[in-house]
């Protein structure tokens, strides 16, 4: 099955008991018992199973080649999941430029019930090794990561994990399952923040979690229901909705992220520019050796925070907002906004300057976004 036609038929998402094409919102809490614990279908509460949530899942475990899939009420809350794992005086390396949601529960929250974190230039193999200690039990890794782009290697790093007994963890946000899937490279888990390219359309928010690894999967799915931060079926329902064009935005949008990149590049304006499918591009061949094509994450630096506010000011295109991955396109500055959590000094250590500008490449004509950013560069003094 090529990919366009697994985003429309991956999973089981037509309805068994009214052969609806759609699966239904099933908007209920709890479920008729034919006897005492006789449950039909396996459903006796919404928290721990529900029809419209149960579909989603086994999307995102088909599109990610897994066998179990999980729904999250966001990102955030599953990627605490997956952490929710470890016990206490475990130790997780993760990729140093993380997003600044990611680094926050990790130092704000899980630092404080004993599960440390070290942040490493995941983008060389040797830093990874070099950080494992005795007590390390996990790797993650976002690839591209959040907001500078860089590309670590999946199947390098899963490696490693592997060899060390580590639980190897894969942020596939940036890519989708459209363009990249992590289980396939040897990862233990891959998640999303469905928010983003799955839902596409800035109307809900989720995360999803696969693996393949069934002992991985019970416990997830204890943590899940145990936790309770489950997606419910309205946002599930738009999720399943979404993923049917996520092929179609993903190539659009790569499209246009790579011609805008090359124009960012050779503005006498823009002083660095972060995207895989540049040739300079650290990784570059990493990149594409790993994925089908590139997300529409374009970061590129301007000579300060000023001229970041002043280019966002004069765009007609571009809307000004956190997130990313929607079919609008959107622009924001990170030291301001997404990694605003992240100390000053940490983010100018990673390379996120103040003036660091991110774009979300949305599906819009790839021409009227070229030259809306080309207008508002050209006005910088």
């Amino acid at each position: 099955m090529n990919k366009k036609t697994q985003m429309v038929h991956g999973g089981h998402t037509t309805d068994d008991y009214t052969g609806a094409v759609t699966t239904p919102i099933y908007q209920t809490s709890t479920y008729l018992q034919d006897d005492i614990g006789d449950l039909r279908e396996g459903y006796e509460y919404s928290r721990s199973g529900n029809p419209t949530r149960t579909a989603l899942e086994s999307t995102i475990a088909d599109l990610e080649h897994g066998r179990f899939g999980y729904a999250f009420g966001s990102g955030v809350a599953a990627i605490s999941a997956v952490v929710m794992l470890l016990d206490k005086g475990d130790h997780i390396v993760v990729n140093s430029d993380v997003y600044g949601g990611t680094f926050r529960v990790l130092t704000k929250v899980f630092n404080r019930l004993g599960i440390d974190a070290d942040f490493v230039d995941t983008t060389d193999a040797n830093n990874i090794e070099a950080s494992i200690k005795p007590e390390t039990k996990m790797l993650i890794i976002e690839t591209p990561s959040n907001p500078l782009l860089r590309v670590t290697d999946i199947k390098a790093s899963a490696d490693i994990a592997k060899k060390h007994n580590l639980i190897s963890v894969v942020d596939n946000t940036f890519m989708s399952p459209y363009f990249q899937n992590p289980l396939t490279l040897g990862a233990d888990i891959v998640l999303h923040s469905a928010s983003k390219y799955i839902g596409g359309h800035s109307d809900v928010i989720g995360g999803l979690v696969a693996t393949n690894d069934e002992d991985l999967a019970e416990r997830i799915g204890f943590i899940q229901n145990s936790t309770g931060g489950v997606l419910g079926p309205q946002d599930s329902y738009l999720l399943i909705r979404g993923i049917k064009t996520l092929g179609l935005r993903m190539e659009q949008v790569s499209r246009s992220a790579v011609a805008v990149s090359e124009m960012l590049a050779n503005h006498p304006k823009v002083e660095k520019v972060y995207h895989p499918s540049l040739k300079d591009h650290p990784n570059h061949d990493i990149q594409a050796r790993q994925a089908t094509g590139h997300t529409g994450v374009v970061s590129f630096v301007v000579p300060d925070i000023e001229s970041a506010k002043a280019v966002i000011r004069n765009t007609k295109y571009f809307t000004l907002a956190e997130s990313l991955g929607a079919v609008e396109s959107l622009i924001s500055v990170p030291a301001l906004m997404t990694h605003a959590s992240i100390p000053k000094e940490v983010r100018e250590k990673e390379g996120i300057a103040d003036g660091l500008i991110r774009l979300s490449v949305g599906i819009e004509d790839t021409d009227d976004l070229i030259e809306d950013l080309k207008q508002a560069l050209d006005q910088l003094k």
